[in-house]
């Protein structure tokens, strides 16, 4: 196995282009069932969100400035910012941390008092049913005119400031020390390079598709592109992420019914404040 650090240049060295032959390959367009934004039989929906991506959406959720939108296609469905209604604080100020993001469940145990122990990570806030806080589904009301398709299509509040793991779906890359989101795996296809190297198909050169009913469909160069490069932004972005982990990381005893999660920024309560501020023990 590869070093963190090993792996990292091999995600820096990642080539746009190839990443965009492989998209094209196996297509995709979105089609807003919105799959990839709710939870799946018992299971709520968990999706990564670093530090500062929970900090982007505090802010996103209150300025009202993302457009509309679901999936990773990255079009808008009116080009129009959407009232973000009860995302946004009452009193107009950022959203708090716990609204936006979840400690990752991994690793948790249910006490008596609820989850308790320490997890690494973040994970998107879900809703009382289990779905993306930041998910709805378009009423009638707020379709076209004779758009008939447009009702109960999937959208996302804060679309253009969601995170990269959504941003990409339902793609990934095969290096060490990336995450893998929840769909399973349905389609891979080699990277050139990789093969050209030493003429095999590891984890370490595919583009890796996860279930989605809009893989397969017919994708322009421009959006394969833009897919591409924003999976090699994401690859780079979730080992050096890893690699702030591990650097930050010091053992912790939490309490009963108390949480520490460790991110890259160090040891954390589930409202994103750091466990070694002043008054703590």
């Amino acid at each position: 196995m590869q070093s963190l650090e090993t792996e990292l240049e091999r995600a820096r060295d990642l080539d746009v282009a190839e990443l965009a032959d492989a998209v094209e390959a196996i297509g995709f367009e979105c089609t807003r069932c919105g799959a990839c934004c709710k939870s799946e039989a018992d299971d709520p929906h968990t999706a990564t969100v670093f530090p500062d991506e929970v900090r982007r959406l505090q802010e996103a959720a209150v300025a009202g400035a993302s457009d509309d939108g679901a999936g990773s296609d990255g079009d808008d469905t009116d080009g129009e910012a959407r009232d973000d209604g009860d995302i946004d604080g009452d009193d107009g100020d950022a959203r708090d941390w716990r609204d936006v993001a979840r400690p990752m469940p991994y690793g948790l145990t249910e006490g008596d008092d609820g989850p308790e122990g320490e997890t690494f990570e973040w994970a998107l806030q879900t809703d009382s049913c289990g779905d993306c806080v930041f998910y709805e589904e378009r009423e009638a009301s707020e379709a076209s005119p004779g758009d008939d398709e447009a009702v109960g299509a999937g959208a996302c509040r804060v679309h253009a400031d969601r995170p990269l793991i959504c941003e990409t779906y339902p793609f990934s890359v095969g290096l060490g020390g990336t995450s893998q989101p929840m769909g399973e795996v349905v389609d891979t296809v080699a990277l050139g390079g990789k093969r050209e190297h030493d003429g095999t198909d590891d984890a370490g050169g595919v583009v890796r598709a996860h279930e989605c009913e809009g893989l397969g469909r017919d994708i322009d160069r421009a959006d394969a592109e833009s897919l591409a490069s924003a999976l090699k932004e994401r690859a780079v972005r979730e080992l050096e992420e890893a690699i702030g982990v591990r650097d930050a990381y010091e053992p912790t005893s939490p309490g009963q019914g108390e949480v520490v999660v460790h991110d890259s920024e160090g040891a954390k309560r589930p409202d994103g404040s750091r466990v070694d501020e002043e008054g703590d023990r």
